[in-house]
Protein backbone atom coordinates (compact mmCIF):
# COMPACT_ATOMS: atom_id res chain seq x y z
CA UNK A 1 0.00 0.00 0.00
CA UNK A 2 1.38 3.41 -1.01
CA UNK A 3 1.40 6.15 1.63
CA UNK A 4 1.37 9.78 0.73
CA UNK A 5 4.74 11.28 1.73
CA UNK A 6 3.22 14.71 2.35
CA UNK A 7 0.73 13.28 4.81
CA UNK A 8 3.44 11.39 6.67
CA UNK A 9 5.69 14.44 6.70
CA UNK A 10 2.95 16.67 8.05
CA UNK A 11 2.10 14.09 10.71
CA UNK A 12 5.66 13.85 12.07
CA UNK A 13 6.81 17.44 11.42
CA UNK A 14 5.86 18.76 14.87
CA UNK A 15 8.15 16.18 16.49
CA UNK A 16 11.15 17.40 14.49
CA UNK A 17 11.05 20.97 15.75
CA UNK A 18 13.85 22.28 17.93
CA UNK A 19 12.72 21.73 21.52
CA UNK A 20 15.66 23.54 23.12
CA UNK A 21 14.43 26.20 25.49
CA UNK A 22 15.39 29.85 25.18
CA UNK A 23 17.15 29.76 28.56
CA UNK A 24 19.24 26.80 27.44
CA UNK A 25 20.27 28.62 24.25
CA UNK A 26 21.21 31.69 26.27
CA UNK A 27 23.38 29.60 28.62
CA UNK A 28 25.07 27.98 25.64
CA UNK A 29 25.89 31.39 24.15
CA UNK A 30 27.23 32.66 27.46
CA UNK A 31 29.39 29.56 27.87
CA UNK A 32 30.73 29.97 24.33
CA UNK A 33 31.60 33.62 24.97
CA UNK A 34 33.38 32.74 28.22
CA UNK A 35 35.29 29.96 26.45
CA UNK A 36 36.43 32.29 23.66
CA UNK A 37 37.36 34.97 26.20
CA UNK A 38 39.45 32.52 28.25
CA UNK A 39 41.17 31.25 25.10
CA UNK A 40 41.91 34.82 23.99
CA UNK A 41 43.38 35.66 27.41
CA UNK A 42 45.61 32.58 27.30
CA UNK A 43 46.82 33.33 23.76
CA UNK A 44 47.49 37.00 24.57
CA UNK A 45 49.37 36.03 27.75
CA UNK A 46 51.52 33.57 25.83
CA UNK A 47 52.15 36.16 23.10
CA UNK A 48 53.13 38.77 25.70
CA UNK A 49 55.54 36.39 27.45
CA UNK A 50 57.20 35.35 24.18
CA UNK A 51 57.46 38.98 23.02
CA UNK A 52 58.96 40.07 26.34
CA UNK A 53 61.48 37.24 26.20
CA UNK A 54 62.45 38.07 22.62
CA UNK A 55 62.95 41.76 23.41
CA UNK A 56 64.98 40.98 26.53
CA UNK A 57 67.19 38.29 25.04
CA UNK A 58 67.66 39.59 21.51
CA UNK A 59 70.82 41.44 22.47
CA UNK A 60 72.55 38.22 23.58
CA UNK A 61 71.54 36.08 20.60
CA UNK A 62 74.97 35.68 19.08
CA UNK A 63 77.51 32.96 18.39
CA UNK A 64 79.21 33.39 21.77
CA UNK A 65 75.99 32.34 23.50
CA UNK A 66 76.27 28.80 22.13
CA UNK A 67 80.08 28.57 22.07
CA UNK A 68 80.92 29.87 25.56
CA UNK A 69 80.57 27.97 28.81
CA UNK A 70 78.77 29.35 31.89
CA UNK A 71 80.81 32.07 33.57
CA UNK A 72 80.52 34.30 36.65
CA UNK A 73 80.84 37.24 34.26
CA UNK A 74 77.64 37.90 32.28
CA UNK A 75 79.44 39.21 29.21
CA UNK A 76 81.30 35.87 28.88
CA UNK A 77 78.46 33.55 29.92
CA UNK A 78 77.24 30.95 27.45
CA UNK A 79 75.20 27.75 27.31
CA UNK A 80 77.41 25.33 25.37
CA UNK A 81 77.64 22.80 28.21
CA UNK A 82 73.86 22.97 28.70
CA UNK A 83 73.20 22.33 25.01
CA UNK A 84 75.52 19.32 24.90
CA UNK A 85 74.20 18.05 28.25
CA UNK A 86 70.63 18.25 26.96
CA UNK A 87 71.62 16.43 23.77
CA UNK A 88 73.34 13.65 25.72
CA UNK A 89 70.41 13.14 28.08
CA UNK A 90 67.56 13.60 25.59
CA UNK A 91 69.01 11.55 22.71
CA UNK A 92 69.91 8.67 25.04
CA UNK A 93 66.50 8.64 26.71
CA UNK A 94 64.77 9.05 23.33
CA UNK A 95 66.39 6.01 21.75
CA UNK A 96 65.98 3.90 24.88
CA UNK A 97 62.31 4.79 25.29
CA UNK A 98 61.65 4.21 21.57
CA UNK A 99 63.07 0.66 21.53
CA UNK A 100 61.62 -0.37 24.88
CA UNK A 101 58.29 1.35 24.27
CA UNK A 102 57.85 -0.02 20.75
CA UNK A 103 58.71 -3.55 21.90
CA UNK A 104 56.23 -3.28 24.78
CA UNK A 105 53.52 -1.91 22.49
CA UNK A 106 54.02 -4.72 19.96
CA UNK A 107 53.80 -7.37 22.66
CA UNK A 108 50.72 -5.87 24.33
CA UNK A 109 48.88 -5.19 21.08
CA UNK A 110 49.86 -8.16 18.92
CA UNK A 111 50.82 -11.05 21.21
CA UNK A 112 49.35 -10.58 24.69
CA UNK A 113 45.88 -11.82 25.58
CA UNK A 114 43.85 -8.63 25.95
CA UNK A 115 41.32 -10.31 28.25
CA UNK A 116 43.82 -11.58 30.81
CA UNK A 117 44.15 -9.87 34.17
CA UNK A 118 47.90 -9.38 33.81
CA UNK A 119 47.51 -7.55 30.49
CA UNK A 120 44.76 -5.34 31.88
CA UNK A 121 46.86 -4.58 34.96
CA UNK A 122 49.89 -3.67 32.84
CA UNK A 123 47.75 -1.44 30.60
CA UNK A 124 46.24 0.30 33.62
CA UNK A 125 49.67 0.93 35.14
CA UNK A 126 51.05 2.33 31.88
CA UNK A 127 48.11 4.69 31.45
CA UNK A 128 48.46 5.81 35.06
CA UNK A 129 52.21 6.43 34.72
CA UNK A 130 51.61 8.54 31.61
CA UNK A 131 49.86 11.12 33.81
CA UNK A 132 52.21 11.06 36.80
CA UNK A 133 54.00 14.38 37.51
CA UNK A 134 57.65 14.44 36.49
CA UNK A 135 58.88 15.18 40.01
CA UNK A 136 57.71 11.70 41.06
CA UNK A 137 60.11 10.13 38.54
CA UNK A 138 62.86 12.32 39.98
CA UNK A 139 62.16 10.97 43.46
CA UNK A 140 62.20 7.38 42.16
CA UNK A 141 65.45 8.03 40.30
CA UNK A 142 67.06 9.51 43.40
CA UNK A 143 65.96 6.56 45.54
CA UNK A 144 66.72 3.64 43.20
CA UNK A 145 69.04 4.83 40.41
CA UNK A 146 71.30 7.50 41.89
CA UNK A 147 71.58 6.12 45.44
CA UNK A 148 69.72 2.83 45.64
CA UNK A 149 70.24 -0.53 43.96
CA UNK A 150 72.07 0.81 40.91
CA UNK A 151 74.08 3.53 42.66
CA UNK A 152 75.01 5.39 39.48
CA UNK A 153 75.44 8.68 41.29
CA UNK A 154 74.53 12.08 39.89
CA UNK A 155 75.57 11.60 36.31
CA UNK A 156 74.38 11.69 32.71
CA UNK A 157 73.44 8.00 32.89
CA UNK A 158 71.17 8.58 35.89
CA UNK A 159 69.41 11.50 34.19
CA UNK A 160 68.95 9.49 30.99
CA UNK A 161 67.48 6.54 32.89
CA UNK A 162 65.00 8.72 34.79
CA UNK A 163 63.89 10.62 31.69
CA UNK A 164 63.48 7.27 29.92
CA UNK A 165 61.12 6.15 32.69
CA UNK A 166 59.22 9.42 32.35
CA UNK A 167 58.87 9.29 28.54
CA UNK A 168 58.31 5.53 28.25
CA UNK A 169 54.58 5.43 29.17
CA UNK A 170 53.79 8.12 26.58
CA UNK A 171 55.68 6.21 23.89
CA UNK A 172 53.96 2.92 24.78
CA UNK A 173 50.47 4.47 24.70
CA UNK A 174 51.05 6.31 21.41
CA UNK A 175 52.66 3.26 19.79
CA UNK A 176 49.77 1.01 20.83
CA UNK A 177 47.27 3.47 19.37
CA UNK A 178 49.28 3.61 16.14
CA UNK A 179 49.37 -0.19 15.88
CA UNK A 180 45.67 -0.40 16.70
CA UNK A 181 44.87 2.03 13.87
CA UNK A 182 46.32 -0.33 11.25
CA UNK A 183 43.31 -2.02 9.56
CA UNK A 184 42.89 -5.77 10.18
CA UNK A 185 42.58 -6.36 6.44
CA UNK A 186 46.29 -5.59 6.06
CA UNK A 187 47.17 -8.36 8.49
CA UNK A 188 44.69 -10.77 6.94
CA UNK A 189 46.08 -10.13 3.46
CA UNK A 190 49.60 -10.81 4.67
CA UNK A 191 48.52 -14.04 6.35
CA UNK A 192 46.70 -15.08 3.16
CA UNK A 193 49.95 -14.75 1.22
CA UNK A 194 51.70 -17.13 3.62
CA UNK A 195 53.56 -14.66 5.87
CA UNK A 196 54.12 -15.56 9.50
CA UNK A 197 52.84 -13.35 12.31
CA UNK A 198 56.24 -11.80 12.97
CA UNK A 199 56.83 -11.17 9.27
CA UNK A 200 53.43 -9.49 9.07
CA UNK A 201 54.22 -7.27 12.06
CA UNK A 202 57.73 -6.40 10.89
CA UNK A 203 57.02 -5.76 7.22
CA UNK A 204 53.40 -4.61 7.16
CA UNK A 205 52.09 -3.41 10.53
CA UNK A 206 55.08 -1.45 11.81
CA UNK A 207 55.72 0.45 8.53
CA UNK A 208 52.03 1.36 8.39
CA UNK A 209 52.13 2.60 12.00
CA UNK A 210 55.29 4.72 11.57
CA UNK A 211 53.45 8.11 11.55
CA UNK A 212 51.84 7.56 14.95
CA UNK A 213 54.93 5.94 16.48
CA UNK A 214 57.24 8.73 15.29
CA UNK A 215 54.87 11.48 16.39
CA UNK A 216 54.47 10.03 19.89
CA UNK A 217 58.20 9.46 20.29
CA UNK A 218 59.15 12.98 19.18
CA UNK A 219 56.56 14.57 21.45
CA UNK A 220 57.90 12.49 24.33
CA UNK A 221 61.44 13.68 23.58
CA UNK A 222 60.14 17.27 23.48
CA UNK A 223 58.73 16.79 26.96
CA UNK A 224 62.05 15.43 28.19
CA UNK A 225 63.92 18.38 26.66
CA UNK A 226 61.86 20.90 28.58
CA UNK A 227 61.82 19.10 31.94
CA UNK A 228 63.86 20.36 34.88
CA UNK A 229 62.00 19.18 37.99
CA UNK A 230 63.32 15.58 38.08
CA UNK A 231 66.86 16.66 37.20
CA UNK A 232 67.08 19.06 40.14
CA UNK A 233 66.81 16.04 42.44
CA UNK A 234 69.39 14.16 40.36
CA UNK A 235 72.25 16.59 40.92
CA UNK A 236 72.25 18.48 37.63
CA UNK A 237 74.52 21.47 38.17
CA UNK A 238 73.87 24.98 36.88
CA UNK A 239 77.51 25.87 36.22
CA UNK A 240 79.44 23.19 34.36
CA UNK A 241 82.51 24.40 32.49
CA UNK A 242 82.93 21.35 30.23
CA UNK A 243 80.82 19.18 27.98
CA UNK A 244 79.88 15.64 29.05
CA UNK A 245 82.41 13.02 28.00
CA UNK A 246 80.44 9.93 28.99
CA UNK A 247 77.54 8.60 31.00
CA UNK A 248 79.46 9.11 34.24
CA UNK A 249 80.15 12.81 33.67
CA UNK A 250 78.72 15.84 35.43
CA UNK A 251 76.15 17.65 33.37
CA UNK A 252 73.72 20.51 33.11
CA UNK A 253 70.69 21.02 30.88
CA UNK A 254 69.01 24.03 29.31
CA UNK A 255 66.02 24.32 31.71
CA UNK A 256 68.31 24.36 34.75
CA UNK A 257 70.74 26.93 33.40
CA UNK A 258 67.77 29.07 32.34
CA UNK A 259 66.41 28.90 35.88
CA UNK A 260 69.82 29.89 37.29
CA UNK A 261 70.30 32.85 34.96
CA UNK A 262 66.76 34.22 35.29
CA UNK A 263 66.92 34.12 39.10
CA UNK A 264 70.16 36.12 39.20
CA UNK A 265 70.08 39.65 40.61
CA UNK A 266 72.00 41.14 37.66
CA UNK A 267 69.98 42.17 34.64
CA UNK A 268 72.83 41.04 32.34
CA UNK A 269 72.43 37.43 33.51
CA UNK A 270 68.66 37.69 33.05
CA UNK A 271 69.28 38.71 29.45
CA UNK A 272 71.43 35.60 28.99
CA UNK A 273 68.61 33.54 30.49
CA UNK A 274 66.10 35.09 28.09
CA UNK A 275 68.37 34.27 25.15
CA UNK A 276 68.67 30.69 26.41
CA UNK A 277 64.85 30.50 26.58
CA UNK A 278 64.72 31.50 22.91
CA UNK A 279 67.18 28.74 22.03
CA UNK A 280 65.11 26.19 23.96
CA UNK A 281 61.90 27.38 22.27
CA UNK A 282 63.52 27.03 18.85
CA UNK A 283 64.55 23.45 19.67
CA UNK A 284 61.08 22.56 20.97
CA UNK A 285 59.29 24.11 17.99
CA UNK A 286 61.69 22.34 15.61
CA UNK A 287 60.97 18.97 17.20
CA UNK A 288 57.21 19.54 17.00
CA UNK A 289 57.47 20.64 13.38
CA UNK A 290 59.49 17.50 12.66
CA UNK A 291 56.72 15.41 14.20
CA UNK A 292 54.13 17.17 12.02
CA UNK A 293 56.20 16.67 8.85
CA UNK A 294 56.76 12.96 9.57
CA UNK A 295 53.08 12.49 10.32
CA UNK A 296 51.89 14.26 7.17
CA UNK A 297 54.39 12.66 4.80
CA UNK A 298 53.87 9.15 6.16
CA UNK A 299 50.11 9.34 6.52
CA UNK A 300 48.13 6.72 4.63
CA UNK A 301 44.42 6.57 3.97
CA UNK A 302 42.87 3.13 4.33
Amino acid sequence: MNVNADVVGSRFAPNLRDSTSTARKSRDKIFLLVLWFATLCAVLTLFFLILTTLLKGAGRLNLSLVTNFPSPFPEDAGIQSAIFGSLWVVITSGFASLFIGLGSAIYLEEFANSTSRITRLITLNIQTLAGVPSIVFGILGLAFVARGWLGWGFSVGTASAVLTMMVLPVVVVSSREALKAVPPSLREGSYALGATKWQTIRKQVIPAAVPGIATGSILGVSRALGESAPLILLGALAYVSSNPSGFGSDYTVLPLIIMKFTQDAQDEFRAVGAAAIIVLLVLLVSLNLLAIVIRDRSRKSW
